[in-house]
């Protein structure tokens, strides 16, 4: 081959390489903006839920019916890590279905737009073990 030719596997990775540059536009290069892929803005939080009322009004939502809660207490909501809503932790005198009393019992409870959405029982490492608690 003489000097002036460019060999198909050059002309193959030239255009491989100019092809593969194409995905490089993100938020960070030097691109115009109309060619430059926006980076994704965090949701909004929420504003932050009345943890006092809403579970004063929604009982159900966190104790069964027969389980007769007293002294109920919340603690102040706290963003959720792993979404746009909030956790909260509620605790309360408790009984058994056969109406024994269970002591007090600390559940967390996931709060989005207003509604509880979820419930569960604390594990010896959570941290609502440690929170300030208020009554309702």
């Amino acid at each position: 081959m003489g000097q002036g030719h460019i060999s198909t596997a050059a002309l193959l990775t030239a255009t491989a390489l100019m092809l593969g540059g194409c995905g490089l536009a993100d938020s960070h290069a030097v691109w115009p903006e109309a060619l430059k892929v926006k980076a994704s803005e965090p949701a909004p939080l929420e504003t932050p839920p009345d943890v006092k009322h809403l579970v004063a009004s929604k009982l159900d939502s966190v104790f069964t019916a027969g389980s007769q809660p007293t002294h109920v207490r919340v603690s102040a909501p706290l963003h959720d890590p792993q979404g746009t809503g909030w956790i909260a932790c509620v605790r309360a005198d408790l009984n058994s279905v056969l109406g024994k009393p269970l002591g007090t019992q600390t559940y967390r409870v996931s709060i989005s737009n207003g509604i509880i959405l979820d419930r569960r029982l604390v594990e010896a490492d959570d941290n609502c073990l440690t929170e300030t608690y208020s009554p309702i």
